[in-house]
């Protein structure tokens, strides 16, 4: 049952032949997806697939092979699927081995017969069938068990509809593993929906076998992604889907998916005992009042009349140290800081902290400026209503910007990933770490643009500003993943265990 439940319903029926074609881990780190993914998140070469097209490309491959075995096309299918559809190691198994009879009772499938399978099903005889003990008419299968008609229709039923068995479905006797064709059980049974389900199994356990294949993951996407070589990049559907073609998950360069996954783990373990670091209260560092984050950006400004202080909500810095001329001074962990009588285990929590601090609040920043897509549609309405020679046209830019303002935090969200595991072999991560500090610098910069109210007055200043900010942000993003790009290609790279 849990097997069918990881399979994935998609809407194209697996034509086997004009007979039969009457008859389709949980990220810990939850993402915001965009109304919006034009930005160019440097995506790699891949084909967008519908459902029908993974079909045709399934029966390619099938009559590719077959055009050497010459082989019924179901029984090559189900010899591609023993093997994982890998096409060099059937042919290589298939002339090696010098016993085809041998290949063919290791994959649990019968010798193929002279005659058509049309054949058998007219063979049927009246007979007492061994499930029911009914006197019924029978079908026999090539490994020489009979069973009645209706027995076998239910049977095929229960393996498609309860077990998720498409691809694979054996003989119902006891001990006997012989497969049954595709084109006997789209025979045998008689529901179009269980015939239309077998199809879809099939389908789907050749996308899972085949590594360059991957269906997309967004809700209710039909679209199947093939790239050229199998990696963990980034990848588009048409859809509109960005998502990591390695692991399935929303795209998390520059890290890992390995490294994603071992800091998933240390998260969820560590936040069932350290739930503060979800705080969305600060104090003030000047007055000590309770301030809390309601928008992504991390200019803050204390709203005591008696203080109106402005600091880093991350680093609680005044935020004149923070401008852009001197640099952005939260991205790096320092360790001479860090008192040196404190023992090594506290060294190791206090940095595990600093990266996990400063990956959650881009992590929220980025839940909150997500919310800008509604006020940027409100404010594009205003400025239209208010303003009659205000075109649509010249008011998008405020949606590109909140695509990049998000594209720009994911980005920061998991560099303090990439950060906290790399190891500085070759003084790369120095590089690394300046790139970083300027893209964190220009999203603040941008998000504050994006948080400010747009009047007549301000309209034509605030768009210059925010697109050459947005413009200067999506530069520095692909600055840095192009280095980490570089670094993995050159081996730049030294991870902790």
């Amino acid at each position: 049952m849990a097997e069918e439940d990881n399979l994935r319903e998609k809407g194209a029926a697996l034509e086997l032949d004009s007979a039969c074609s009457e008859e389709d881990e949980v990220t810990l780190v939850p993402m915001v997806q965009s109304d919006s993914e034009d930005v160019d998140d440097g995506d790699f070469e891949s084909e967008v697939f519908s459902t029908s097209e993974v079909v045709q490309y399934m029966m390619d491959c099938i009559e590719e092979v077959n055009s050497v075995l010459q082989l019924p096309v179901t029984i090559t299918r189900m010899l591609l699927q023993y093997f994982q559809w890998d096409e060099e190691k059937l042919m290589e198994k298939f002339y090696d081995s010098g016993d085809s009879d041998e290949l063919f009772k290791a994959a649990g499938i019968a010798k193929p017969p002279i005659v058509e399978a049309d054949f058998f099903l007219s063979d049927t005889t009246i007979g007492v069938c061994d499930i029911c003990l009914l006197t019924e008419q029978m079908f026999g299968w090539q490994c020489g068990h009979r069973f009645c008609l209706g027995c076998w229709d239910q049977y095929l039923t229960t393996k498609i509809m309860e077990d998720g068995k498409g691809q694979s479905i054996p003989c119902p006797a006891s001990a006997c593993d012989v497969l049954l064709d595709d084109l006997t059980v789209m025979k045998l049974v008689k529901d179009s929906r269980v015939r239309l389900r077998h199809q879809h199994l099939i389908t789907n356990s050749f996308v899972q076998c085949n590594r360059q294949l991957k269906w997309c993951p967004a809700p209710d996407c039909n679209f199947c992604i093939k790239v050229s070589l199998p990696d963990a990049r980034p990848v588009r559907c048409q859809c509109g889907h960005n998502f990591c073609f390695g692991c399935g998950q929303s795209c998390h360069e520059p890290v890992s998916c390995s490294l994603l996954k071992k800091w998933n783990r240390r998260l969820q373990e560590d936040c069932k005992t350290a739930t503060y670091l979800m705080a969305k209260t600060k104090e003030c560092p000047a007055c000590s009042v309770t301030i809390e984050k309601s928008g992504g950006c991390n200019h803050m400004v204390c709203k005591n009349v008696a203080c109106n202080a402005e600091f880093c909500w991350v680093c609680l810095g005044p935020w004149s140290a923070h401008a852009v001329t001197s640099w952005y001074h939260c991205t790096r962990f320092k360790e001479d800081e860090v008192v040196t009588e404190k023992s090594a285990s506290r060294l190791v929590l206090e940095r595990y902290l600093f990266f996990c601090h400063r990956f959650m609040n881009h992590r929220q920043s980025r839940k909150l400026e997500s919310r800008l897509y509604a006020v940027m549609r409100k404010k594009k309405d205003d400025l239209q209503r208010e303003n009659k020679d205000v075109s649509w046209v010249e008011v998008q830019y405020l949606t590109k910007a909140v695509d990049i303002l998000l594209a720009c935090r994911t980005v920061l969200m998991h560099a303090y990933i990439f950060a906290f595991y790399v190891r500085d072999k070759n003084g790369q991560v120095a590089i690394f770490e300046e790139n970083q500090r300027d893209l964190e610098a220009a999203t603040e910069c941008l998000s504050e643009y994006l948080e400010r109210d747009i009047t007549q007055e301000n309209l034509a200043d605030l768009k210059q500003k925010v697109q050459d900010k947005s413009r200067y942000c999506e530069t520095r993003r692909t600055v840095l993943l192009q280095h980490v790009r570089e670094g993995v290609e050159k081996d730049w790279w030294e991870f902790a265990e």
